[in-house]
């Protein structure tokens, strides 16, 4: 891998979460970084480098590299010339297995924001194998979804006693835009439930989760918090299943690990019409004509302004048991969808580069492949991830 070209390569920069990816980088890769752009417009990329070029005029000279996800060997010569390879490219259902398997191919380790768990599921059953041969580390959801939730139940529970029954409870706030990447994903998923279902069964199939160690990940109605009042509403989203994977793989999450996840609202008004909205996005996504329409209002590569992005915020807070010992832990930044994406993205990129790793290849999580250090690095990249004071 340290005679390949390049160590970084962003597939996507000239999107809107790309484009910040590749900002991110501008500004914080490291001396000697060997780094690429690669995308499908040529002229595009050249006006990202100009842009790149305003945060660093070393950037100029960033080399760009013509490939598309429809052409199976312009990605074959991209993921063969890199060490890590990020991607910004969705829908991922619709364009990303070609990447992942180039990837896979050729060793090169790889990450995505994906928070599509059919997409991740299917890439499993196609790839794992191939990538635990030769030796690439495939990391999806290396964004919103879901690195404040895995690593952050991985921080958690380090501040636990590891023997017998563990118990994490995450509660989500914030104040931002969804990204157009993210309402495209959900549309998807919704669009594709019996699919989603049925895939995910086969992976259960193939990749069983330990005999000697009983991992949940219940949901249930709306309830109300006894302590802080809110309202916590289960999300049908990918977190849960990366926690359990991590805690599948790693032995410090316990002989008995549960792990529940909820965004906390204060008003039953808020829940009542978010769950409103949530049914008539899925009766809606059933009818082809409507999907397609609604795919238009929020298409992924758009994204707000940056003042408002400045105004975004999110908080996960953690409440881990363990042994009759308690703690609260948080995993909290600005933007979630976009600005802290990018840098989580950034960081997973130049952390699978540069840091010295735990041995794994396949499919994993960002807390089975890398852990401490990535946790160090968004902590000093200004996220924080802290014990709480009760």
């Amino acid at each position: 891998m340290s005679e390949r070209q390049y160590d970084i390569v962003v597939f996507g920069a000239t999107g809107f979460t790309g484009g910040l990816t590749a900002e991110y980088l501008a500004a914080h890769v490291p001396e000697g970084c060997r780094w690429a752009l690669a995308g499908r417009n040529t002229a595009k990329l050249e006006a990202v480098r100009e842009r790149l070029a305003g945060i660093d005029p070393a950037c100029a000279a960033v080399p760009l590299l013509q490939a598309d996800v429809t052409d199976p060997a312009s990605l074959r010569t991209v993921a063969e010339s890199a060490r890590v390879v990020v991607t910004t490219v969705g829908p991922y259902l619709q364009y990303g297995e070609p990447l992942v398997a180039a990837c896979a191919e050729a060793g090169t380790d790889y990450v995505d924001l994906s928070g599509e768990p059919e997409f991740v599921d299917r890439m499993y059953l196609a790839h794992h194998e191939t990538a635990r041969r030769t030796g690439a580390r495939l990391v999806h959801a290396c964004g919103l979804d879901s690195i404040p939730y895995d690593l952050g139940a991985y921080f958690t529970v380090g501040q636990l006693p590891a023997d017998g029954q563990i118990t994490v409870d995450a509660q989500i706030r914030a104040n931002a835009e969804f990204s157009g990447g993210t309402f495209s994903s959900a549309l998807t998923a919704f669009s594709r439930a019996r699919q989603m279902t049925a895939v995910a069964k086969r992976r259960r199939a193939a990749d069983p989760r330990p005999a000697d160690r009983k991992i949940r990940t219940p949901s249930g109605p709306p309830t109300r918090d006894a302590e802080t009042g809110r309202w916590l509403v289960p999300m049908p989203t990918l977190d849960p299943q990366i926690v359990a994977r991590s805690a599948a793989a790693l032995p410090r999450y316990g002989t008995s690990f549960t792990y529940r996840q909820a965004a906390a609202m204060k008003r039953l008004t808020t829940l009542v019409a978010t769950g409103a909205g949530l049914g008539v996005l899925a009766v809606a996504a059933q009818i082809p004509p409507v999907r397609n329409a609604l795919g238009k209002v929020r298409k992924p590569g758009d994204g707000p302004s940056a003042q408002r992005r400045a105004r975004s915020w999110f908080q996960v807070r953690f409440t881990g048991e363990s042994a009759g010992q308690r703690v609260v832990t948080e995993f909290a930044g600005g933007d979630p969808g976009y600005d802290e994406t990018a840098k989580m993205m950034s960081e997973s990129a130049m952390c699978l580069a540069f840091d010295d790793l735990p041995q794994t290849a396949g499919q994993v999580t960002t807390a089975v492949a890398m852990g401490d250090s990535l946790v160090a690095r968004l902590q000093n990249a200004g996220l924080r991830i802290r014990v709480l004071d009760e």
